[in-house]
């Protein structure tokens, strides 16, 4: 069984799909493992959310906090967990949702309680320990997606300019034949990025913050 909390709509009707279901705050504090793994803007929201029945559980689960977000916020979430008495992990996604067999996706880890979370690798995910106190994992998340989101942001940016010049097809064709590599990288990520950019404003000034 697998308990969702502090989802999108979207995201509970995939749940659905795949035999999931949406969890209330006691469930949650019963796991063992809390991932949470939610938009940038949403992740101190969820972890004062979750606070109240966290600190009643007898039994206190690992809170690893996932998001896409910069150490400095990070320690702000560590504290909510604190007050409620549960061990704390930073955890930082890079890569796409994991499939099954694919090993694309990684789940860093840092903290003092970081292995009690890297067990999840016996379940088919990937969870490098890295060395470090919490904020390490989310350095490096913010430093990985900076160069990635970046650089797509500044493409697309940069190709609104151009179509606003009326030199967008000029440009299409130039980095086809001078920058094939950078462009047949930007010409997946972009389109791309259409449905994800609710999420990648909070991202990127979180980003912003960390640089």
């Amino acid at each position: 069984r697998i308990l969702l909390a502090g989802r999108s709509d979207a995201s509970l009707a995939r749940a659905r799909e795949a035999r999931m279901r949406d969890a209330s705050e006691q469930e949650v504090a019963e796991a063992g493992i809390v991932l949470s793994i939610v938009s940038p803007g949403d992740a101190i929201a969820l972890a004062e959310r979750l606070r109240p029945a966290l600190a009643d559980a007898a039994r206190k689960p690992v809170y690893v906090d996932c998001n896409a977000i910069n150490p400095a916020t990070v320690g702000r979430i560590a504290k909510v967990i604190a007050a409620a008495r549960c061990p704390f992990v930073d955890g930082g996604i890079i890569g796409p949702p994991p499939k099954p067999g694919a090993k694309a996706t990684r789940i860093y880890l840092s903290g003092p309680d970081a292995e009690r979370v890297a067990v999840l690798a016996e379940y088919g995910l990937t969870m490098p320990v890295l060395p470090g106190p919490v904020g390490v994992a989310s350095a490096l998340k913010m430093s990985y997606a900076g160069i990635t989101k970046g650089f797509t942001a500044l493409g697309a940016a940069v190709m609104l300019a151009a179509t606003h010049g009326s030199t967008a097809d000029f440009l299409r064709r130039e980095f086809a034949a001078s920058q094939p590599e950078l462009f047949a990288w930007l010409t997946r990520q972009v389109p791309n990025m259409y449905s994800k950019a609710h999420r990648w404003v909070p991202e990127m000034e979180e980003i912003a913050a960390f640089v």
